[in-house]
Formats: C-alpha cells, sequence, structure tokens
C-alpha cells in the first residue's frame, strides 16, 4: 500500500502540469511516478500487492516517507537548476 500516497501525488501533478506544463512539474510529476511504480514493484516482488499488511499504518507512513524524499530531492534539483541556469536549457517540453 506505500505506493499509494506517491501515485496521488503524480495523479495530482498530473493534472497540475496538464494546465501549466511547467518543466519543473513535469520533473516532480516523472519522480513520483518512478516513486509508485518502484512501490508497486516492490509489493509484487514480495507478493503482497493486493493484500492489505497487517499494520496499513506503517505502509501508508512508508508512502508519505517515500513521497516527502521525492519532494525533497526535486527541491534539491530546483536549488542546483538556480544555481546552475544552463541545465535548464538541457530538458524542455513543448506546450501544445
Amino acid at each position: 500500500m506505500c505506493y499509494t500516497v506517491p501515485i496521488v501525488g503524480a495523479v495530482i501533478t498530473s493534472v497540475a502540469w496538464g494546465r501549466t506544463k511547467n518543466v519543473k512539474l513535469w520533473w516532480l510529476n516523472l519522480m513520483l511516478y518512478g516513486g509508485a511504480i518502484f512501490g508497486f514493484v516492490d509489493h509484487l516482488w514480495n507478493g503482497e500487492l493486493f493484500l492489505i499488511s497487517d499494520n496499513i499504518a506503517k505502509d501508508l507512513l512508508l508512502g508519505v516517507t517515500i513521497t516527502i524524499s521525492i519532494l525533497g530531492i526535486w527541491g534539491a534539483m530546483l536549488i542546483i537548476s538556480k544555481l546552475s541556469p544552463t541545465l535548464n536549457t538541457y530538458v524542455s517540453v513543448k506546450a501544445d
């Protein structure tokens, strides 16, 4: 169940990105989907995909921890992109 928190964040950022087409929001969107996929694969690997564990609160807390970690890394990426603006030229998303 730890993949549910990042997937909710990814869906929210997908909607927001669809309205803004902001590249930095796209980075966060991809990272959240990656975190959700990681959690999904981990549960599949351990045979727990659709089973609710004995401690659902612990699973959800792990999802919150994963999401906060992703947000922290994304924040570091934003800081680095401000310190080195040439990094922004390597990634572009064409708005329709």
